[in-house]
């Protein structure tokens, strides 16, 4: 008998999997506060040079603060205050009216920044000085964190699947309350950055093994509401980095605040259950039924035990690597698609999320509308998924319009924004049930690898609009039609058991027919998008 039969017999959707789905909820509403942390702890607000070095002990120290900004700044272009230069020597004529300044020498900012602390009392930028010059530093601190990411989702995804789920969501519980206090108490920026880069290491243990182990407790009928709902979670923990952040304005204080659910998910790790499918994938009987009998009481299934424990089969073979990823050639064509997948969802869904200040509005309020549009959309996505299946809902467009239209701007960001989610939690549950028991956290290890790979290219895709305005959105465009087009060449797992072993997949039928009338579809709506697109450009432009 197959582990999805025996799911179906004792209820695969019950009240033992919605233990599970509530329990995690503590954990992984940390994902987004992390993920996104550095739209808050990372800001730049307004700033300009510190002005004291032009006092002359005269006239200078008499002037009111905006008479001291108005000789001892120069203007931009805009009109607005320069935020890294300012007079070598006071220009007392600006306070006459003469605003010619062109022969006054201006220099690099002296004696460090003024910054404006109506919104943040204290950022990365304010802390450590990290503007002008050294912004790059400011930015360093994202890429270190994804960069951590990056390499501890093939780390968590091998000891995974090689140790368990269980005992690895603890060690991503610990090691990510410690190095985030870590990292919150650092005295020095190469210190933080350290703390940071090993806090995205293990939170990606977090983001694989916690939906892995959900989609592997529930049946065939229930898998797509578990990739849902627990895909709401982020939605949640982006609202709720919304209020810390805004009632936290000390970047110190706001990493403990955020991340401090995981208190709680170490005191309730005891009740987690380990993966039953694992477990016997494992050669590990007596412990898969002793959590089977679990659910069956939980979920009043008892009677149903007796009959169907002993019927299991599971093929027990060696231990896999992520390299049996590549050796034959249909779990082969899967990861290769499936990572090219990934990256374009990847990078269009940061390209959007990690660029909230580009549309206009306070950040606090985008962050808020973004997050509050993902969960309608992630509903009307459950419904879609249920009838139509995951291949075709793998299609995502990035949106660039005009920034003097900041209002029709946002609302198309915000779209952009919700249809990349849409295609993240699609393809989180796509992965699962796609890979065998035996590499699933491998698989999604490398999958996520590659996702932050992509992630921390996207943001820097921003800097060629100086090359030409609609560069990026060109790039993020082709990159979403590309993965779309990608996606059509995976076989569809709507109500189909999950495979166990490698040979579950060799030994599937061809789909060629299918791939080639999904294929179609695929295109049209591709290039229906493309034309809502351009047809949106032109109503702007006009």
């Amino acid at each position: 008998m197959k582990f999805d039969r025996i799911l179906s017999e004792i209820d695969g959707f019950g009240k033992f999997q919605i233990k599970l789905v509530l329990i995690q909820i503590l954990s992984r509403v940390c994902l987004p506060c992390h993920f996104l942390l550095n739209n808050f702890m990372a800001a730049v607000p307004s700033h300009h040079c510190n002005l004291t070095a032009l006092d002359d002990g005269g006239i200078f120290g008499n002037l009111t603060q905006e008479q001291k900004l108005a000789v001892g700044v120069p203007a931009e272009h805009n009109g607005t205050l320069s935020s890294c230069e300012m007079f070598s020597k006071p220009q007392y004529q600006h306070l006459s009216g003469l605003n010619s300044s062109e022969d006054a020498a201006t220099v690099q900012c002296q004696n460090g920044w003024v910054y404006d602390n109506s919104t943040y009392k204290s950022t990365l930028a304010t802390e450590w000085d990290l503007v002008c010059s050294r912004k790059w530093m400011n930015k360093a601190t994202a890429t270190a964190f994804l960069i951590g990411v990056m390499c501890g989702a093939p780390l968590f995804g091998y000891f995974s699947d090689r140790y368990g789920r269980r005992p690895l969501l603890l060690v991503s519980y610990l090691s990510t309350l410690a190095f985030a206090v870590l990292s919150a108490f650092s005295p020095l920026y190469m210190i933080f950055v350290t703390m940071r880069f090993f806090t995205g290491m293990s939170l990606a243990g977090i983001s694989i093994i916690s939906i892995t182990l959900n989609v592997e407790w529930f049946g065939i009928e229930s898998r797509t509401f578990s990739g849902i709902i627990t895909s709401l979670d982020w939605s949640l923990g982006s609202l709720l980095l919304v209020g810390i952040s805004y009632n936290v304005n000390h970047w110190r204080m706001l990493i403990v605040a955020a991340t401090s659910p995981l208190i709680l998910s170490l005191l309730t790790w005891r009740w987690l259950p380990e993966s039953a499918r694992w477990l016997l994938a494992n050669g590990k009987e007596d412990a898969a039924h002793q959590y089977l009998m679990q659910c069956a009481e939980m979920n009043n299934r008892t009677k149903y035990m007796n009959t169907i424990t002993q019927q299991v089969q599971f093929n027990v073979d060696k231990k896999h690597t992520i390299v049996d990823l590549f050796k034959t050639p249909k779990i082969r064509n899967i990861s290769i698609c499936l990572g090219i997948v990934w990256s374009g969802v990847a990078f269009t869904y940061y390209g959007i999320s990690l660029n909230i200040t580009g549309f206009g509005l306070n950040p606090y309020l985008t962050q808020v509308i973004f997050a509050s549009m993902e969960i309608p959309m992630k509903i009307i996505v459950y419904f879609f998924l249920k009838k139509f299946g995951r291949r075709m809902f793998l299609i995502k467009i990035s949106k660039h319009l005009p920034s003097d239209r900041w209002a029709f701007r946002t609302i198309v960001g915000v779209l952009g924004k919700s249809m990349s989610e849409a295609s993240f939690t699609i393809i989180f549950l796509y992965t699962t049930e796609l890979f065998p028991t035996v590499v699933r956290e491998n698989g999604l290890g490398y999958t996520s690898f590659l996702a932050r790979l992509a992630m921390s290219i996207s943001p820097l895709i921003m800097l060629l609009e100086d090359t030409w305005h609609l560069l990026p959105a060109v790039i993020y465009c082709t990159v979403a039609v590309v993965a779309g087009l990608v996606a059509c060449l995976l076989p569809e797992t709507l109500n189909a058991q999950l495979p166990d072993s490698i040979d579950d997949i060799e030994k599937t039928r061809s789909i060629t027919s299918q791939v080639l009338t999904t294929c179609a579809e695929q295109l049209c709506s591709i290039l229906h998008f493309i034309f809502i697109l351009s047809f949106m450009q032109q109503l702007v432009a006009n």
